[in-house]
């Protein structure tokens, strides 16, 4: 499954994480709660517009549909963990409509996760960090604006729709808004156009696709929406510097 395509949609429980080296992610939100572990390096941090730079040892605690991203500073090798809120059912029930004032803890030790590896170990894990966050930062009720309810509706059509044919029109046509009014709200929040957004993502799902699935090239370019392999490879060469096969041999 790709890293973050349709996790925590479903009312169900899961814990999944994914090792990454050099890895960068565009704004994007889901159901699921996330935690970023730094191992080595230094990765860039915006979650709902508060900024962090995560150094070795850090860990960062995203709420679910909270709206982030995270970029490699130099280097970094990280540990994203996707997990449902029923995994840690009282906290969720508690906490439900809240965010944190600061996302941001300190391991004291590296985390260990091959003995995550029962239902018990995990959730062990989640209360302690939870425990933890609870006691170094406050928590706040969710504030969204209509714009920011708006853009969340966009980044989700885009997360089920970006490995097909996927244009602003579209989304216009299916949440039944202006075209134009639509335009303008996305750069002016996101700082990029609409078809710059799709193509980070997109080129963000092929990055972890040839570093962690068995596809050839053309069939990873096909899987994140494009048809056009002269394209897929300028694209991919514009946004991370490298060509496809380059990034699978040297990350």
């Amino acid at each position: 499954m790709v890293l973050f395509e349709k996790h925590g949609m479903d009312e169900e429980e899961f814990f999944r994480f994914f090792p990454l080296k050099n890895y960068n992610f565009p704004l994007h939100f889901h159901r699921a709660y996330e935690l970023i572990y730094v191992s080595d390096g230094q990765i860039f941090v915006s979650i709902d517009q508060k900024e962090y730079v995560l150094t070795k040892n850090d860990l960062v605690f995203i709420f679910n549909n909270q709206m982030h991203e995270f970029k490699t500073l130099g280097y970094s090798d990280i540990t994203v963990i996707l997990f449902s809120p029923e995994l840690i059912g009282d906290f969720f029930i508690n906490y439900k409509g809240f965010i944190p004032e600061d996302n941001v803890l300190h391991v004291d030790r590296e985390i260990d996760f091959k003995k995550l590896n029962s239902i018990y170990s995990q959730k062990s894990f989640l209360y302690a960090v939870c425990a933890d966050l609870v006691n170094q930062t406050s928590l706040t009720p969710i504030g969204q604006s209509p714009q920011t309810k708006v853009l969340y509706k966009i980044l989700f059509y885009v997360e089920k729709n970006y490995s097909a044919d996927c244009t602003l029109k579209d989304v216009a046509k299916h949440l039944q808004y202006d075209y134009p009014y639509l335009s303008k709200l996305f750069v002016q929040v996101m700082n990029m156009t609409f078809t710059d957004y799709l193509n980070h993502y997109r080129i963000s799902q092929a990055c972890y696709l040839l570093k962690n699935i068995h596809q050839s090239i053309g069939e990873v370019a096909v899987n994140c929406g494009y048809n056009n392999l002269r394209t897929f490879h300028r694209n991919f060469r514009k946004i991370t510097g490298q060509s496809p096969k380059e990034y699978r041999i040297i990350n």
